[in-house]
Parts: structure tokens; C-alpha cells; sequence
């Protein structure tokens, strides 16, 4: 299931990002601050180039670049 990250409280997309951005094999070999990894993050997803997906099977959260996701997924949020 897809997450308009519109539809997030703006502190707890605030805080998903910055849950990303720090987890285990996210190094990105620079040496960018948390500020930084946030604010890329946060336009790639506002540019619909990153999306968040909820996997309802297991409670979890994650990350998919848009030609990653099934296009079943992406035609079920264009049709909400």
C-alpha cells in the first residue's frame, strides 16, 4: 500500500525521514550532514520519485524508487 507522504503529521514525516536516513547501510559515502540526507530524501519523495510503502502483512514501512514499485500498486493510489 502506498503513503501520500501528504497525508503524514509533518513532525512524523519528519521523523520516518530521519529513521531512514540513519539506518544500518544507508552511508552514502559523503560526508553530508543529517540535515542534508533528510532534506534530499524529503525532495525525492515530494517529487514522487521515491515513494513510502506500507506493508499491512508486517506493520512495516519502507522506501521504493517509483520504477521499483509494481505498477498494480502505483495504478491502485492514482485511482484513491
Amino acid at each position: 500500500m502506498l503513503i501520500p507522504h501528504t497525508l503524514l503529521d509533518p513532525e512524523i514525516f519528519q521523523r520516518m525521514l530521519e529513521d531512514f536516513v540513519t539506518r544500518d547501510g544507508t552511508d552514502n559515502g559523503y560526508d553530508d550532514t543529517l540535515s542534508q540526507r533528510v532534506e534530499r530524501l524529503r525532495r525525492l519523495i515530494e517529487r514522487g520519485e521515491v515513494l513510502i510503502v506500507f506493508h499491512p502483512d508486517t506493520g512495516d514501512t519502507s522506501l521504493s524508487h517509483r520504477r521499483d514499485v509494481p505498477a498494480e500498486l502505483l495504478r491502485e493510489a492514482a485511482e484513491d
